[in-house]
């Protein structure tokens, strides 16, 4: 995942982070922060012709690439649609990153 740059602003921003998408996962935050949030669709339903998310696994992960692989995920959990994942996602992400863990 490329980070996001003033030069290259071909992505979304969300409460005033970065959010990418690919394929079935979303990513939100700034790779140069040491936490990140990631979102995978894990399930979807029909909505007329759109496919909506209705289960999305959302995961508070650490960016080090010194961070052992078994202490990468600080917390996870699953939510019921995109709204939601982003919002206890944001929250966690804030609360991370201002608590300079």
């Amino acid at each position: 995942m490329a980070v996001p740059n003033k030069k290259n602003a071909d992505y979304m921003v969300y409460r005033g982070r970065p959010l990418m998408r690919q394929d079935k996962e979303l990513y939100y935050g700034d790779m140069r922060d040491p936490y990140i949030v990631m979102m995978r669709i894990l399930e979807t339903r029909k909505a007329g012709e759109c496919d909506i998310a209705s289960k999305v696994l959302v995961s508070l992960m650490r960016t080090s690439p010194d961070t052992p692989p078994q202490d990468i995920i600080v917390k996870s959990g699953e939510k019921r649609g995109i709204y939601d994942a982003l919002d206890i996602g944001s929250v966690w992400l804030e609360r991370a990153l201002s608590s300079g863990e």
